[in-house]
């Protein structure tokens, strides 16, 4: 059984796509070859089943041609599928090739925000997987809901320290993360009690403007590469996270996974967060609501939040683990 993944750079220590590396992992584990179509690719350690293709070119028009010429012999063994992750654009050259072979054609895509693209990959794809039906911003009968892929194992569980709370947000700095909540919301509290570590890149113009107005307020961190991921927990009594509805920030499930709790306002976190105490939802933008949400988890202490984030780790393990992603995936063939 063979696949093909198309995914925009295979590099383990990429703050914002390295998470896509153990994805692979998963996938070749089940499959008797895996083959990644990709513009960047530095060594992964993927295993021996695994064949790398890149098709990097200075220019958008060549780097399709390339990446059709790349496809096209792959297509001739009749792979179970070819699956596009996080690119539309690659679903909608992939289709004229894959669809005539009725060869299954996936879209992985999480995030906010429509676009005539992504419309267009709709109509041309046989499946669209996501995190939730909420993840996925057009409604569509094509959409599984399959879970975000966190590689639980490689995260260890951290311990809650005494003394000051040390909140953590981590992520690309994005507008659509209302990271100025959250330094509203610390300005509410008792500096001596609590501290915040915002951490991420700024990859586009909008979110480099958007750190340097941060930047007056708060210090932001530079991102760190994925394998400093599991340190940045470890200093952390909790993540805090403002994204706005309809994108799950895997970085949220990946917390959870070690044993941090989540205050979250996107409602799509409902089922993650539900029926914990002290409650972790607060609602979206609300700088006061957010206080609230910390005050209840100085309160708890050390004690009460490491057992808050035990058992968000085993949810995430239950419903999000990369290994879940992966059964579902090709579950979704069927």
């Amino acid at each position: 059984m063979k696949l093909v993944v198309v995914t925009q750079r295979v590099d383990p220590d990429d703050p914002a796509l390295g998470a896509t590396v153990p994805m692979l992992r998963a996938l070749a584990d089940r499959v008797d070859e895996l083959v990644v179509l990709t513009l960047v690719a530095r060594d992964a350690g993927l295993p021996s089943n695994v064949r790398v293709k890149t098709i990097a070119a200075p220019s958008q028009a060549l780097r399709g041609a390339r990446f059709v010429a790349a496809l096209a012999p792959e297509l001739r063994s009749r792979p179970v599928a070819v699956l596009a992750h996080m690119s539309p654009i690659y679903a909608v050259l992939a289709a004229p090739l894959v669809r005539p072979l009725r060869i299954p054609l996936l879209l992985w895509f999480t995030h906010w925000r429509p676009s005539r693209l992504l419309r267009a990959a709709e109509r041309v794809t046989t499946g669209i997987l996501t995190v939730d039906r909420r993840s996925f911003p057009l409604d569509s009968p094509k959409v599984h809901a399959i879970g975000h892929g966190i590689d639980v194992g490689a995260i260890p569980c951290v311990e809650q320290a005494d003394g000051p709370l040390h909140l953590l947000a981590l992520g690309r700095t994005s507008p659509a993360k209302g990271l100025d909540t959250l330094v509203d919301a610390l300005e509410l509290l008792p500096g001596e009690l609590v501290s915040l570590e915002l951490r991420g890149p700024s990859l586009t113009a909008e979110e480099r403007v958007y750190r340097e107005r941060l930047s007056q307020r708060v210090r932001v961190e530079d991102p760190v590469p994925r394998r400093g991921i599991p340190e940045v927990y470890a200093r952390a009594g909790a993540l805090v996270n403002n994204m706005r509805s309809g994108a799950l920030d895997k970085v949220v499930f990946e917390a959870a996974a070690a044993c941090l709790p989540v205050l979250v306002s996107n409602p799509g976190f409902d089922t993650l967060v539900q029926g914990i105490e002290p409650p972790l939802h607060f609602p979206q933008d609300d700088a006061r609501a957010l206080a609230d949400r910390i005050r209840g988890l100085l309160e708890a202490g050390p004690l009460e939040r490491a057992r808050i984030g035990r058992e968000l780790r085993v949810r995430v393990e239950r419903d999000h683990s990369v290994g879940h992603w992966a059964d579902a995936v090709l579950g979704a063939l069927q």
